[in-house]
């Protein structure tokens, strides 16, 4: 049977900033995020499976991705933990998430990627996860060099 790779594409809202950056990135601002994930996986082959032919179906994909990182991550503000003013933040706002590592879009790729690794079904392969912070940039997360 084939191997056959599936993309998914969500967006999302998120605010961060970059402590002792030397940037603008040091500021709280926000950006529209989009989310590419593809996984892979063997089509089903019981002919008497409902979801004969597919890999996964897309919608429990959705699903997954809804969960670990769109509930979490959208309209919310990332901080490192130890930011300036985090834990004020996080008691006045309900939406502040303290990581410990800085949030750059690198590291939230990875952050991802750890999570959707721990939660898709035993068949199916997380295979590259591309987080674009604007349009024209982005990080990429590719399972073969990780």
């Amino acid at each position: 049977m084939a191997t056959i790779r599936l993309t998914k594409k969500f967006t999302f809202e998120m605010a961060h900033a970059l402590v002792g950056y030397d940037g603008k990135c040091r500021y709280i601002h926000g950006h529209s995020y989009t989310l590419h994930v593809t996984v892979k996986g063997e089509p089903e082959a019981d002919a008497s499976n409902p979801k004969q032919g597919m890999v996964m179906d897309f919608s429990e994909l959705k699903n997954i991705i809804n969960k670990l990182v769109i509930e979490r991550f959208d309209h919310a503000l990332l901080l490192r933990f130890d930011a300036p003013l985090a834990d004020e933040l996080e008691k006045a706002y309900d939406k502040v998430i303290k990581v410990s590592y800085q949030p750059t879009c690198e590291n939230i790729v990875t952050d991802i990627a750890e999570e959707l690794q721990a939660a898709l079904p035993e068949t199916i392969s997380l295979c590259k996860i591309k987080l674009h912070e604007t349009a024209t940039s982005y990080a990429e997360w590719v399972a073969q060099e990780n």
